[in-house]
């Protein structure tokens, strides 16, 4: 059975087999929220270098690799410590966070509202109908569309929401299979799944310890079961809740997103920290 690799050039961390140990880097003298949280991804990056995975994979893309620059502009710009809400989705889109380094990174979003800048490169084995343009790919991915389209609505400007909000991937990988199908993590084989997924939850734990966060919100229900199950067994005491995707797969989706989820961040008491407008 063919099988996969991961290919980076990251540099290699001092981890434990166990988990992740951070290390500063040399220049670096004030270790802030974003640094912190860069150096977890970079820690997880050299971790799954070293996984392979098999059919029905045989594509993989690590926009944290080929589209670093555009990545730390968001997180440098955006992560900054005292954020109580990490919304939390489960990997990269093909046309959002593969082609921006954003999560629900769909374009036009990462652009105009956003306002993120910088280089995007290319994985190193690209599928031929799947390929990375970067910030001036043309097509809508209509799950980030909808997520930062509800919240420029609600926040009007990016710093109304970053204020106590945060968005994060736990898995930055995307995978496609030969025909350049997506493939969710679910969908893999369950050892190389298990592999993986256990990588994500340490880094997970490092990210919410990193930044303090009271509560996680998993976009999806993959994204929530996951979260709880890591943090509980982590001892990480934070609250776990969720919220549906907004993918056009759902069909209760599809019928009025952004209601469902203004009614659930009022229940959760979240709406009123980005809006100075009363909840319906």
């Amino acid at each position: 059975m063919k099988q996969t690799e991961l290919s980076f050039k990251v540099t290699e961390g001092n981890f434990s087999e166990l988990g992740f140990k951070l290390t500063p880097e040399p220049n670096v003298t004030v270790v802030t929220p974003s640094s912190r949280f860069l150096q977890v991804e970079l820690e997880l990056n050299t971790h799954l270098r070293r996984l392979t995975f098999s059919e029905p994979v045989r594509y993989i893309y690590n926009p944290l690799e080929y589209a670093w620059e555009t990545h730390c502009c968001y997180v440098e710009k955006y992560c900054r410590g005292g954020q109580r809400i990490l919304f939390l989705g489960m990997n990269p889109g093909p046309f959002g966070m593969a082609q921006t380094g954003v999560p629900f990174g769909e374009v036009r979003s990462v652009v105009d509202w956003l306002k993120i800048t910088g280089e995007v490169g290319h994985p190193p084995d690209e599928h031929p109908k799947r390929r990375i343009t970067g910030l001036a790919c043309t097509q809508s991915e209509v799950s980030g569309a909808r997520f930062w389209g509800f919240f420029r609505k609600l926040c009007g400007e990016p710093v109304m929401f970053f204020r106590h909000c945060f968005v994060h991937n736990l898995c930055p990988l995307i995978f496609m299979s030969a025909s350049g199908k997506n493939l969710t993590p679910p969908e893999l084989p369950a050892a190389e799944r298990d592999a993986l997924l256990a990588l994500c939850d340490i880094a997970l734990c490092q990210v919410v310890e990193a930044l303090g966060v009271s509560m996680v919100i998993g976009i999806g229900r993959v994204a929530e079961q996951r979260a709880r199950r890591a943090l509980s067994a982590a001892g990480v005491s934070v609250k776990v809740e969720g919220l549906m995707h907004p993918s056009p797969r759902n069909p209760l989706a599809n019928k009025g997103w952004e209601g469902v989820a203004r009614t659930k961040l009022t229940e959760l008491g979240v709406l009123p920290l980005l809006s100075s407008i009363k909840p319906d």
